[in-house]
């Protein structure tokens, strides 16, 4: 196998983490990205041919194709290939402008921000408005949108330029955010986490926009700073992820978590789609909605955490205290998954995955469920058919030595003997790397207790204080309009 250019690197030596980005060969290419990734000429006319039966009908186009067409330069791609049909077939030039005709509606509608006036015809000062995916967004003037790039459960993110500083960011609606009250809790844990949080590994929320109304206002406007992509996509991309690749975004991954830890918070729901990408290798961990404070309070501990593929033994049997270590687990997912291209536990179902994880982990010693304290869990365990298990080695023959090593002490079924973050960051794997020097720890820890119960109104007030921390002119009374219920 062939050695990574860092493995000569002497033992008393530290690499600047910098310089080895600057180094990462091959770099990551466009068709990592989202939006170039589909960029071949065969998905290209697939998708053609679909868009073709819906656009010559009456009916919409469905979500899925809206996705796979709406960035503007495959439009113009797919546009281009329609066209060289028509004119090879000149029978079909009335259906051809039919299709450019409504393509041409459906480029301007979905790819692109459209202005639009104000609801009712009545707008609101410091705001204009915007239309993308149906959607309608009230943004502060100093942003100008550019296009969606993403929607989930929350609502619809979409690039956007400010033009006071000429930055480019991400813009998340967030629609109805008080309709469920567990999903209000998580926005506002969330304003309340990344208010504090200052870390180059860890996203950073750079404006909350301020609604019109305190006691009225339904939707949350949060401003990121804007990425390339997530590791998800990289992941299942057929971009080539060498060793240094998976070296330098594991060194990053546990560097924010390091810090995270430091400030006493779990994330609780690492997975590739939660680490934001550049092309130039830079990771963000981000969506912090089911984070929580490392407390005895307990009150959290019950709590649906962590997407199943992700969720360490611990969670899965119910366990009713648990540690930093279960971020521990999931980050020795995310760092399989890198080197085998697909999940390493893909549980259909809670039991399933853990029959997953006995199958290649091999069946536990006695001594190793002694941190199991829900006796039915611990019985289910004992019940599972005898394993040996798989060595990590043949399931990714291509790997460094070391990082199968880090992998083994990061998938550890008993929490207690899971290597920690800062044990990982020293594991001769990240040595390289690793500087503790450049690591200082969070300033102060962060406090996320939350009342479960709270009322809508008192979760609208709490979300109205954190987003006063952004817009201190309206704390201090110079935008009464805005105060006003």
């Amino acid at each position: 196998m062939k050695k990574s250019r860092i493995a000569h690197a002497s033992e008393d030596s530290t690499i600047s983490y910098k310089n080895f980005q600057s180094n990462l060969s091959p770099p990551l290419l466009n068709r990592c990205l989202p939006v170039q990734k589909r960029d071949d000429e065969k998905r290209l006319k697939h998708t053609l041919a679909q868009a073709s039966h819906f656009l010559s009908t009456d009916k919409p186009l469905p979500d899925w194709l809206f996705y796979e067409m709406r960035d503007q330069v495959n439009f113009r791609k797919l546009k281009s290939v329609e066209n060289r049909k028509s004119s090879e077939d000149s029978s079909k030039d009335s259906e051809s402008k039919r299709f450019e005709e409504r393509a041409g509606r459906f480029q301007s509608k979905s790819s692109m921000a459209i202005p639009v006036d104000p609801p009712d015809g009545v707008g609101s000062r410091g705001k204009h408005y915007y239309s993308m995916w149906q959607t309608l967004f009230e943004i502060d003037t100093k942003y100008v949108p550019i296009k969606p790039i993403g929607r989930g459960a929350y609502g619809i993110v979409c690039s956007s330029i400010n033009r006071e500083t000429n930055e480019k960011v991400a813009i998340k609606k967030i629609n109805n955010a008080f309709e469920n009250r567990v999903d209000a809790l998580r926005t506002l844990r969330e304003l309340k986490l990344l208010r504090h949080l200052r870390h180059e590994n860890v996203i950073a929320l750079k404006d909350v926009m301020l609604p019109i109304h305190r006691g009225s206002f339904k939707d949350v406007y949060l401003v990121y700073e804007l990425m390339d992509t997530d590791l998800h996509q990289i992941i299942k991309s057929s971009q080539m992820l060498t060793n240094d690749h998976c070296q330098y975004f594991l060194f990053q991954l546990l560097r924010g978590l390091k810090y995270l830890h430091s400030a006493n918070i779990l994330h609780r729901d690492l997975k590739p789609g939660n680490l934001l990408i550049n092309a130039n290798c830079d990771l963000k961990i981000c969506d912090f909605g089911l984070a929580r404070t490392n407390s005895s309070k307990g009150q959290f501990m019950t709590e649906y955490v962590v997407t199943r593929w992700y969720r360490a033994p611990e969670l899965l049997l119910c366990c009713d205290c648990y540690g930093t270590s279960i971020d521990v687990w999931s980050v020795g997912c995310i760092f399989a998954e890198l080197l085998g291209r697909k999940a390493i536990f893909p549980g259909t179902e809670c039991l399933n995955q853990l029959k997953l994880i006995i199958n290649i982990l091999g069946s536990q010693r006695e001594d190793d469920l002694k941190f199991i304290d829900n006796p039915k869990a611990r019985k289910y365990i004992k019940s599972l058919p005898f394993s040996p298990g798989t060595p990590f080695s043949r399931l990714y023959p291509n790997a460094h030595p070391l990082a199968i090593d880090l992998l083994q002490k990061m998938l550890i079924f008993d929490p207690s003997k899971r290597i920690s973050v800062t044990e990982a960051l020293r594991h001769p794997y990240m040595s390289p790397l690793y500087d503790p020097k450049c690591d200082p720890p969070a300033q102060v820890p962060v406090n996320l207790d939350i009342d479960e119960d709270l009322k809508e109104e008192v979760i609208r007030d709490l979300m109205w204080m954190e987003i006063l921390q952004y817009h201190p002119e309206a704390a201090t009374g110079n935008m009464d309009v805005r105060l006003c219920t």
